[in-house]
């Protein structure tokens, strides 16, 4: 075991919306468990290995926060589809270096999550 992460959860004040927008804007297979009384996420269609992570000391936000990031393929595209879908855009696509742009978005209730597209 090399203590990869291997879960997330979304409190979300509507799950229902939440999970139509990321079904709609990243094709994730979403399913209700009758017997967790939630929705889960197929990690083969969220997830395609060990997760990276980063620990930083804050700057310009004033709490400290989790963002979950998502690589995609054309960030910018992506980022109308989470506004056509109800999310909205933080932090336009923006280069980040040479090899990576991200983006910050929140999702219909309101949670931040980040988008992140290797050149």
């Amino acid at each position: 075991m090399n203590n990869s992460i291997v879960f997330w959860e979304l409190a979300s004040h509507d799950q229902e919306k939440s999970v139509r927008f990321f079904r709609e804007v990243f094709g994730w297979e979403i399913t209700f468990d009758e017997t967790l009384g939630f929705y889960t996420v197929d990690p083969g269609t969220s997830c395609s290995g060990p997760i990276d992570g980063g620990i930083f000391t804050l700057r310009k936000a004033k709490l400290p926060f989790l963002t979950l990031y998502i690589e995609v393929e054309e960030i910018e595209k992506k980022a109308e589809e989470i506004t056509a879908a109800g999310g909205f855009i933080v932090e336009e696509p923006f280069r980040i270096s040479e090899r990576s742009k991200i983006c910050i978005f929140n999702e219909p209730s309101g949670v931040s999550f980040g988008m992140i597209q290797r050149i």
